[in-house]
């Protein structure tokens, strides 16, 4: 599947190669190569008008990854109007997905009942995988605002996208309660990661005005079902839907569900996520359950804690943010690895040592000091193992070992940070 590119998206990979100039033109090959990587091989369109994303060498899409995967593209949306099109194309095609089953985070192109069809859970021909991960939800609505807010476009705000806010606020409603939940989730397996315990339903919650999750971005089970960093992005996307529908739709019962639910989650986070470090320092635990468990750590998926002003959560420089960073970067997080030649965040989807692409971009993206930006990019394409691309995780002492050597959403990064340090930027 090969896509010849839009004039536009020649036209700014020559941009910036020019403005990369001689002193970066390492960053600049890896720059085109990824950027063009995504239309080329992951994006179909249909007559319908919608677009469907592989996430690269899986062939399904992902709610979370395709929406990471189209965000950059949103920089040439407000000129190019077929690039706008493809992006309102996903959209739609993502709310079609939400309509179909709110709690899968990943389907099929057609019906064809491909994927994970054994899982112990409400499959369908159309789902490929029905972890339910909160992140699932939240990027659909991302993608949709930030395209409507960026060039003014409504056309994906179809009788699907209407329906889909509608499942979701509901959805997230009922999670509250997950004793209340009539999800189930069960997968028969060695891999714990891969499947909930306590009979498909989780460990047990406390209500906490959190909302519960299942899955972890990275596809792996929660250890504590109030995932921190997923609330943290629900509670700005419930601040998205409130404006869309007090504004642009004037639906007033609907912007009220969502700022009831956005303080709820709120009040959740500063009341159970807030812990102490080693030091005795005040930090965002990664997950609780609102039983006095939680877990300090963080995940190279997005959303994480690192990931917390970039999702539009708080300040880059919040004093419990930078605690946290500080913790995270460091070997209290059980998957920070260090050594000869990198160190970063992993994850438990991958081995022990390997640290992930995605999370090296988003310490750039999270980083005050541009020199720290410069840093991690040039490291990015240090460590890319002479293909010009990412990977998902690779060894800390050797690059050549990675996993993943077709991933969208890694690559994406990559070219968001990069457009980050010289200057384009995309406020959450």
């Amino acid at each position: 599947m090969t896509q010849s590119l839009p004039k536009s998206v020649v036209d700014f990979m020559e941009k910036i190669e020019k403005a990369c100039g001689t002193e970066l033109a390492d960053w600049a090959k890896n720059f085109k190569t990824s950027f063009a990587n995504t239309l080329e091989t992951t994006l179909k369109t249909y007559d319908d008008g919608t677009s469907f994303l592989l996430t690269g060498d899986i062939p399904a899409m992902w709610l979370r990854d395709s929406t990471a995967q189209m965000k950059p593209y949103l920089f040439l949306a407000k000129e190019d109007k077929g690039i706008q099109k493809i992006i309102a194309g996903l959209v739609k095609r993502q709310f079609r997905y939400i309509c179909v089953d709110p709690y899968a985070n990943a389907f099929n192109e057609e019906e064809n009942g491909k994927g994970h069809q054994n899982d112990h859970t409400q499959m369908n021909p159309w789902i490929w995988e029905r972890k339910y991960e909160v992140d699932s939800l939240c990027y659909p609505v991302q993608l949709a605002y930030l395209l409507y807010r960026e060039t003014g476009s409504t056309e994906h705000f179809n009788e699907d996208f209407h329906k889909g806010i509608t499942l979701i606020l509901d959805l997230w409603t009922v999670e509250q309660d997950h004793a209340k939940s009539p999800y189930l989730f069960e997968r028969d397996t060695w891999r714990k990661e891969d499947t909930l315990t306590h009979q498909g339903k989780g460990t047990p919650v406390k209500v906490t005005g959190m909302t519960w999750s299942g899955f972890r971005p990275s596809d792996d089970a929660c250890q504590y079902g109030y995932l921190i960093p997923s609330n943290m992005f629900a509670s700005v996307v419930l601040g998205y839907i409130e404006e869309l529908y007090s504004n642009l739709f004037d639906q007033s019962n609907i912007a009220e569900q969502a700022r009831k639910l956005r303080q709820d989650i709120l009040a959740g986070i500063e009341k159970y996520a807030i812990v102490k470090n080693s030091k005795g320092k005040a930090i965002y635990a990664y997950e609780v359950d609102g039983l006095g468990h939680y877990s300090i750590m963080d995940d190279a998926n997005i959303p994480s804690l690192l990931a917390a002003p970039y999702l539009g959560f708080c300040a880059k420089d919040d004093p419990i943010y930078l605690e946290t960073r500080q913790t995270i970067l460091s070997h209290e997080n059980p998957y920070y690895y260090q050594g000869k030649v990198a160190a970063g965040i992993g994850s438990s989807h991958t081995p022990e040592d390997y640290i992930w692409h995605i999370a090296l971009s988003l310490q750039g993206l999270t980083a005050i000091d541009k020199e720290d930006k410069k840093a991690m990019l040039d490291l990015l394409v240090a460590t890319d193992a002479g293909t010009h691309l990412m990977h998902e995780g690779f060894h800390v002492d050797d690059p050549n070992k990675y996993t993943r050597e077709w991933f969208s959403w890694a690559n994406m990064m990559f070219c968001e940070l990069l457009l980050d340090y010289l200057g384009y930027h995309i406020a959450p």
